[in-house]
């Protein structure tokens, strides 16, 4: 349901949730490598995350990105929804363009309940909730 750069961005920004600070920023070149992210395409992920605000970062020989408070509280559903677009999570599975539970596809009923339930939970999580999991230890992000 997610396409590969939402994938990118939202482990891009968890990386940094878990990393910087205000005082520890990060350059791309440091999440790339962590991250296994190619360093081009996150670089470019990384500055339409910083320009719309949902990310941070500083220019200069200290400069990098990080995250504040503000952008912690962020919905995961915002970052997604940036990087893909609104349609991509409440599109048909088999692009069918009128399909919705009144004109159901051949496997609407398969993913039409999953698919909302996920939608709800990205809107209703943060950037910080999930952080929490992984400083707990209930999740990981890298081994």
């Amino acid at each position: 349901m997610l396409s590969n750069s939402s994938k990118y961005a939202l482990n891009a920004v968890l990386y940094l949730a878990v990393h910087s600070s205000n005082e520890k920023k990060l350059l791309a070149k440091e999440i790339s490598k962590s991250t296994e992210i190619p360093q081009a395409y996150l670089s470019k992920l990384m500055q339409e995350l910083t320009r719309h605000n949902l990310i941070s970062s500083v220019r200069g020989p200290n400069g990098g990105f990080f995250l504040t408070d503000e952008n912690r509280n962020v919905s995961l559903l915002e970052i997604v929804t940036l990087i893909d677009g609104d349609n991509r999570l409440t599109s048909c599975m088999l692009g069918l363009h009128k399909c919705d539970a009144d004109n159901p596809c051949p496997i609407h009923h398969f993913v039409g309940d999953t698919k909302t339930s996920f939608v709800k939970n990205l809107k209703k999580n943060t950037v910080q909730d999930l952080v929490a999991d992984i400083k707990e230890g209930k999740s990981f992000l890298h081994l």
